[in-house]
C-alpha cells in the first residue's frame, strides 16, 4: 500500500517483462526510479528480470504472472493492481508474438493466435488502464507496433494486419482519451535482435542491413530508450503518434 501514496514516484506496468523489448523497458523505467509492475506468462523469467530491477534503482519491483490471452486473468490482474496502488500511471504494452509465413502457408488459427495476443490482449490492457487512469485525469500508454504494421513485408501478412491493427487502436484512443488527460502513443521499432528474431540466419541479417541505412540491426535497449522518453515529462505533448525506430529501413 506504500506505493499508493508516494504521488512523485510513477508506477509503471509493462507487459511481456520477462523478456525482448519488454524486459528492457522494465528495466530502464526502473533506472528512472518507477515503481514497475511486470506482468508476462514465464514467473521464472520475470523474477529474474524484477531483480535486475531492484538493482537498478526501481522503487520497487512487483512480479504479476498473467497469461494476458485470458481475459478473466487480466481483469484479476487490474485488480490488484487497483487494490495495491489505486492508481496506474503508466502502461505499455510489449507483450506479443510474430509469424513468417507466406499467405497460402498461413493457417486462420495462426491469425487468431496473432490478434489474440497482439491486438485483443493489449485492447484490454488498455481498457482497464484508462479505468484507472482516468480517474486521476492522467496517464500514458505505450503500444508496440512494428514497421511492418505500416508497410507490409512479404510472408508476413497476419504479423503485418495484427501490428496494423495496433497502429489504428493508438491512433484511435489517442483521441478518445486526451481529454482525460491520456496520452497515447506507439514506437514501430525494424528489425531488432530478440528472441522473436533470433531464427534469421546470418545471411538473412546481412541482406536486411542492406536495406537499412544504418547498416545495421536495432537492440532492444535502443527500443526501450524511446519508451523511456513516451514516460517522460519530457513527452507531455505527445500523442496520436507511431514513431518508428528503424534505423532508417522506412525510408
Amino acid at each position: 500500500m506504500g506505493a499508493a501514496a508516494d504521488f512523485d514516484t510513477p508506477i509503471s506496468l509493462v507487459t511481456g517483462a520477462s523478456r525482448g523489448i519488454g524486459a528492457a523497458v522494465a528495466l530502464r523505467l526502473a533506472a528512472s526510479g518507477h515503481h514497475v509492475l511486470l506482468t508476462a506468462r514465464n514467473e521464472l523469467g520475470l523474477s529474474v528480470i524484477a531483480e535486475q530491477c531492484r538493482k537498478a534503482g526501481a522503487a520497487s519491483a512487483t512480479v504479476l504472472p498473467c497469461d494476458l490471452t485470458d481475459q478473466a486473468a487480466v481483469l484479476q490482474m487490474f485488480n490488484q493492481i487497483k487494490q495495491q496502488h489505486q492508481r496506474l500511471d503508466h502502461l505499455v504494452n510489449a507483450a506479443g508474438m510474430m509469424q513468417d509465413s507466406m499467405l497460402g502457408m498461413t493457417r486462420l488459427a495462426d491469425l487468431q493466435a496473432l490478434f489474440s495476443l497482439n491486438v485483443s490482449a493489449s485492447y484490454q490492457c488498455c481498457q482497464l488502464a484508462a479505468r484507472l487512469m482516468s480517474r486521476q485525469k492522467s496517464g500514458n500508454i505505450v503500444n508496440l507496433a512494428s514497421k511492418v504494421g505500416e508497410s507490409g513485408a512479404i510472408g508476413q501478412s497476419a504479423y503485418a494486419a495484427s501490428k496494423a491493427a495496433v497502429s489504428g487502436l493508438t491512433k484511435a484512443l489517442a483521441k478518445e482519451l486526451g481529454a482525460l488527460g491520456i496520452r497515447v502513443n506507439a514506437v514501430a521499432p525494424g528489425f531488432i535482435e530478440t528472441d522473436l528474431t533470433a531464427h534469421y540466419s546470418n545471411d538473412q541479417k546481412q541482406q536486411l542491413c542492406q536495406q537499412i541505412s544504418l547498416g545495421r540491426t536495432g537492440q532492444a535497449d535502443e527500443v526501450a530508450a524511446l519508451v523511456q522518453f513516451l514516460c517522460s515529462k519530457n513527452a507531455s505533448y505527445i500523442s496520436g503518434q507511431i514513431i518508428a525506430i528503424d534505423g532508417g529501413f522506412s525510408l
